[in-house]
């Protein structure tokens, strides 16, 4: 009997040594700190960006499932390698808003004058609209279009009582790319492993007041997710937007008390400045 209470003892010890070290790891992601990104840094991977940092997020309640952005995707992308260095809302305004300024509060209120405009064979016209996306559909970047090649815009304002750091968690299939009040904090080609996956935490800068953010996932074929959500801490203290708006009319009712317009022309030098140069 006691041999077998021995035994016992052991399988456990085994399974809870086991069952530790999966989750240990498995419940880790690579910290970035050191943001924005360097004019070096625009197109680099983050380092390390090991698929074994992962962080499965699906618990998580603080999921951004609203956006604004352009109605539907840019298609025929020719694969996220070819597409991620182009600025596609520079290409559908013809150089009237750069992706990089649509980070921007001045930015953000020209989506009111300017359609994005692509090619026909890119998706053609889009009208600038909020759209709903559903943080567990390993899909979700379709949006009834086709389902490889293709690029999604969303941007989310944050309305923020204080300056703060906030932590970043986003999950993407493939490429993705974020900036925040005009620069650049994330660019990694490297899908994240499932639609609530994350591989990188990352700390950012918001501002007190509006925080305008632009995400970007480009897709070439598989898997097309596009999600994010900040850290509890953030979540409680800030709003998010889009929230009850479910068009661009109601977006701008909701955000307009609490925009503070910057000139364009004083945006830190980004990389649609030195593409134009």
């Amino acid at each position: 009997m006691k041999s077998f209470y021995q035994l016992i003892v052991a399988i456990a010890t085994v399974l809870l040594l086991v069952i530790g070290t999966s989750h240990v790891a498995y419940a880790q992601a690579n910290d970035i700190d050191d943001g924005p990104l360097k004019e070096n840094e625009l197109l680099a991977n983050p380092n390390p960006n090991d698929d074994g940092l992962r962080e499965n997020h699906a618990g998580n309640p603080n999921w951004i499932t609203k956006w604004y952005g352009p109605d539907g995707n840019y298609e025929n992308n020719g694969g996220f390698p070819a597409s991620a260095p182009k600025d596609l809302i520079d290409e559908g305004t013809n150089g009237k808003i750069t992706q990089v300024e649509l980070s921007t509060v001045a930015g953000l209120n020209l989506t009111k004058s300017f359609d994005v405009e692509w090619k026909g064979g890119n998706g053609g016209t889009r009208e600038w609209t909020v759209f709903e996306l559903d943080p567990a559909d390993g899909n979700n970047m379709n949006r009834g279009g086709p389902v490889d090649n293709i690029d999604t815009y969303g941007v989310i304002v944050i309305n923020s009582p204080v300056a703060r750091e906030a932590i970043m968690s986003p999950a993407h299939d493939d490429y993705a790319q974020i900036w925040i009040n005009g620069e650049k904090w994330y660019n990694n080609s490297r899908w994240t492993g499932a639609a609530q996956t994350v591989l990188h935490n990352v700390t950012v800068d918001l501002k007190k007041g509006a925080n305008v953010v632009v995400y970007r996932v480009g897709e070439s074929g598989g898997s097309a997710y596009i999600n994010l959500h900040f850290d509890d801490d953030t979540h409680d203290a800030v709003k998010i937007y889009p929230d009850k708006s479910n068009d661009q009319k109601s977006f701008f009712a909701e955000i307009q008390g609490f925009l503070d317009v910057e000139p364009v022309g004083k945006l830190t030098t980004t990389w649609a400045d030195l593409k134009r140069n």
